[in-house]
């Protein structure tokens, strides 16, 4: 049995993944949490996905942006299937970009001099009901980095041919349509649960489980 890698978007860190690794970890599956804690670049976040994978067979699962540097980690290691959870996918082939156009001209309007941005919930003007309580909050927001502004104008290369492989995806609501509508043209099985973009902060169990299912899916 494969273990299940669990690849936080590098701008909210290890802590957002942790209660579905500890739901994992009840059903008797093995799931680790990759630490981004170090990530500054998208070459980073590879390396350090590479790095948790180790020498055997691994399931990914990356949540949000974090699902950009998939292709690339997979010509890199063992990975017997991916399950994107609500995250960006890269294009077909070629280098992807870290960010689309509108997103990237709203980052920079907020790095500072030093070309760093806020903590990603200082983002947003209203955060109402994406975390489940204030203590779930306090400690996602400290573990977050300050990522640079370099980092969304970077890409990443996307070997060819990767959508083909073993591939799912999970969506909490239509955040993500426009992924979920490539997904399924992808002819990947694809999972949409009700909820934001922090769905596996509610409901870890509902989260671990849709995982599951999907893997699976591609595996079994």
């Amino acid at each position: 049995m494969s273990d299940l890698l669990l690849v936080p978007s590098p701008l909210l860190g290890a802590p957002a993944w942790a209660a579905v690794a500890e739901w994992l970890a009840g059903e008797g599956r093995s799931a680790r949490v990759v630490d981004t804690a170090g990530v500054r670049t998208p070459d980073d976040l590879v390396e350090a996905v590479v790095l948790a994978s180790g020498t055997q067979p691994v399931v990914l699962v990356p949540h949000s942006n974090a699902g950009l540097a998939m292709p690339a980690v997979g010509s890199r290691v063992e990975a017997r299937a991916t399950v994107f959870v609500d995250a960006a996918l890269p294009l077909a082939d070629g280098e992807t970009a870290l960010a689309p156009p509108g997103l990237l001209a709203m980052l920079e309007t907020l790095a500072d001099d030093d070309g760093l941005l806020p903590p990603w919930t200082q983002w947003w003007d209203d955060l109402t009901g994406l975390f489940p309580d204030d203590a779930t909050r306090a400690a996602i927001e400290a573990g977050q980095p300050r990522l640079p502004l370099a980092y969304f104008r970077s890409t990443l290369p996307v070997p060819d041919g990767w959508a083909s492989g073993a591939c799912g995806y999970l969506a909490f609501g239509d955040t993500y349509a426009e992924e979920v509508a490539l997904a399924r043209s992808h002819r990947w099985p694809v999972t949409v649960l009700a909820g934001r973009h922090l769905h596996h902060l509610h409901d870890p169990a509902g989260v671990g489980r849709a995982v599951l299912d999907l893997v699976d899916a591609l595996t079994g």
